[in-house]
């Protein structure tokens, strides 16, 4: 009779000391703003370290997920520091909502230059060898070939449909044009010029800009 007392007793205390050591699961729910704007920041990173899961917020900061009580769950996202919040281990409800406020963390990458060329004198080598269109023979100078345009003007009526979009690009281009950006004079920019360039490279090569002796520049 004791023997069996002390089986029964034991069959009747291990399920209630299963249930101590198993952690409760709780919902973990919340929104994730910004500093002091309460605005959501989205795609935001709800994780837990130990058990190797998470998630991440919606379009407007909002996130849920299932956690372990005792649980230390790390928000993050790019821009901010990351913060760490942890689930209470003797926590009894079965939901667990926060508010997180994550702080900004910009961070300043240096400066990268990219060049086409390893050095400088590669550089100097490649464009003195650079073989531009001469202004005769190209397509923009057969667009302004002056016979060319008196055909196309002759023979191109101005009906009421071309004096509509002539009207409406003459208003659109006074419009950018004081915005300033419209092409004018301040505006337009002489090294997108392929024939100043072409100019440019000649002179170079014809050594224009050498230093001579008796003249001071």
């Amino acid at each position: 009779m004791l023997l069996s007392l002390v089986v029964l007793t034991g069959l009747l205390a291990a399920p209630r000391a299963w249930a101590q050591g198993k952690r409760r699961v709780v919902q973990f729910t919340g929104i994730v703003a910004s500093g002091d704007s309460l605005l959501g920041v989205p795609g935001a990173t709800v994780y837990v370290p130990k058990a190797g899961r998470g998630t991440t917020t919606n379009a407007y900061g909002y996130f849920s997920m299932p956690v372990l009580a005792g649980d230390s769950i790390v928000i993050r996202s790019l821009g901010y520091r990351n913060q760490t919040i942890v689930v209470p281990a003797d926590y009894q409800r079965q939901s667990f909502s926060v508010i997180i406020s994550l702080k900004e963390d910009p961070n300043m990458l240096p400066e990268v230059r990219v060049f086409p060329y390893a050095t400088e004198k590669e550089f100097k080598r490649a464009f003195l060898a650079l073989r531009m269109p001469n202004e005769r023979g190209s397509a923009a100078a057969e667009n302004l070939n002056e016979d060319l345009m008196r055909k196309i003007f002759n023979s191109q009526p101005m009906g009421p449909t071309a004096n509509f979009r002539q009207t409406m690009s003459q208003q659109q281009y006074d419009q950018d044009r004081r915005w300033g950006i419209a092409p004018n004079l301040q505006s337009n920019n002489p090294l997108l010029n392929p024939f100043s360039w072409l100019k440019l490279v000649k002179q170079v090569k014809d050594g224009e800009f050498k230093k001579r002796e008796g003249i001071d520049y």
